[in-house]
């Protein structure tokens, strides 16, 4: 909005044949539209995010994408109306500006139509940045932008394999449609605790989340591994939901490994970041001998002992293990939290 004001009014005293009031004249009133589009932009900011947390947490997975689009449309509308008659009072008062602010004068004022096709126009930039961000994950879109994984890049990172168990016998039970549906609300819960432990999430494969952590981020506050157990505690939290919806709550296992891979831009009619080295593939199979060890989260011993362990978090050593494509044998541990 500020942006706005300056291609508004900036030098507009100075084009030819332009006549315009004192008030909206010079620099003085350029600084004038200054204030009072940002002071109507830093309110707008307020309220339109308030009101996406809002559809965030609550409507977001309740209804349809369409009705959600148009009662979150006709909010901004009524909010940006108020505000506009709010800060032009406001204004009108402060600079004795005889600014029309009567019952509907934003139907006839063609100021504020302009001001309403720019912020649309605006939004539609901010809506391709939020897609794109989503889609490559934060601060990937960014480095994707300044063209850093045109060429292979070194990077230290972690990686979680997070797998459903016992996902056939689910998949038979409910059916093929109520089975995706199962997995989008898993995936929609997983996606509440990733942000709060610092996580990407690199894909999802079928009933499968591949998250990854750059190394710091991932062992600060134990990250790698407290996200496993917040987003088992969503789980139980919502275990009634679970249950009447679908008669099973569902239940993830996990392989966790880190160290130094390749990572880099691929594709043309496509793109996406891809990473390669050992690290993914090691994760991948100790994700596997969850099954064979009868546990739910399983962590190479590289790893672990990078990490800093405090109560309620305790590591079990569960013996070596000859990972499948591997040549030498991989020490593996079980971590448990005590809720």
């Amino acid at each position: 909005m500020g942006l706005f004001s300056i291609f508004r009014y900036y030098g507009i005293d100075e084009e030819e044949g332009f006549t315009v009031i004192q008030e909206y004249s010079g620099i003085q009133g350029t600084l004038r539209a200054l204030m009072g589009f940002t002071s109507i932009g830093v309110l707008l900011g307020i309220v339109y995010t308030t009101i996406d947390i809002f559809f965030d947490k609550y409507s977001s997975n309740r209804i349809s994408l369409v009705y959600n689009i148009i009662i979150q449309t006709l909010l901004y509308f009524i909010t940006t109306v108020i505000i506009f008659t709010i800060i032009m009072d406001i204004f009108s008062d402060i600079y004795n500006i005889n600014l029309n602010t009567d019952t509907g004068w934003w139907r006839k004022n063609k100021s504020f139509w302009a001001t309403i096709l720019y912020m649309v126009m605006v939004s539609f930039v901010f809506s391709f940045i939020k897609i794109a961000t989503e889609k490559f994950g934060r601060g990937v879109f960014i480095k994707m932008l300044f063209g850093k994984y045109k060429n292979p890049q070194e990077e230290k990172r972690i990686f979680m394999f997070l797998d459903l168990k016992d996902s056939t016998t689910i998949a038979e039970q409910l059916g093929h449609f109520k089975y995706s549906q199962f997995i989008q609300d898993c995936f929609y819960d997983l996606n509440t605790v990733v942000p709060k432990h610092e996580a990407e999430i690199y894909q999802y494969v079928g009933d499968e989340a591949v998250l990854s952590w750059p190394y710091k981020k991932g062992l600060a506050n134990n990250n790698c591994v407290n996200l496993f157990f917040s987003f088992q505690q969503r789980k139980q939290q919502k275990a009634d939901y679970y249950k009447e919806k679908y008669g099973v709550i569902p239940e993830f296992k996990a392989g966790l490994h880190g160290g130094k891979l390749m990572v880099t831009e691929v594709g043309v009619i496509k793109k996406e970041i891809a990473y390669h080295g050992d690290v993914i593939n090691t994760s991948a199979r100790i994700q596997a001998e969850c099954n064979n060890h009868k546990v739910k989260l399983l962590i190479s011993e590289d790893l672990l002992k990078d990490l800093s362990f405090t109560t309620p978090l305790t590591a079990t050593f569960l013996g070596s293990v000859l990972l499948k494509g591997k040549q030498q044998e991989v020490n593996i541990h079980t971590v448990q939290k005590v809720f």
